[in-house]
């Protein structure tokens, strides 16, 4: 029997934002969550961003790995509109080498996201 439970991001286990600081293309960025390394636990991520800027700023999620295309999801998020849902529950499964989601944007120290994950245990 599955056993699941709501866990904060690794990148800030207290459940606070995570200020989007770094990276580009190819590079990561700072860690938002880190998969687990046990092929037997699926993590249901929640991922949320906030842009305070006065202008609205392109976010790319890195999501388990840099590849430009095939690892990235991009989201303009809009100046001082409160919170996008930006990672609507997708599934990063255990792996042996751990999988992680970063992030970077177009203007640093603009964006923050927030969010959980269900982690799940069979």
């Amino acid at each position: 029997m599955a056993t699941y439970s709501k866990i904060p991001l690794s990148g800030n286990t207290t459940g606070m934002g995570i200020l989007i600081s770094s990276g580009s293309v190819g590079v990561a960025g700072p860690t938002i969550h880190t998969g687990s390394s046990s092929t037997n636990v699926t993590d249901e991520v929640w991922i949320y961003a906030v842009n305070y800027d006065t202008t609205d700023r392109k976010l790319t999620m890195q999501y388990g790995g840099v590849t430009a295309g095939t690892n990235e999801i991009e989201f303009t998020v809009k100046a001082e509109s409160g919170l996008y849902l930006i990672v609507p529950g997708l599934l990063l499964v255990g792996h042996a080498t751990p999988k992680l989601i970063t992030a970077y944007a177009a203007t640093n120290t603009s964006i923050v996201v927030y969010g959980y994950c269900n982690r799940i245990t069979s």
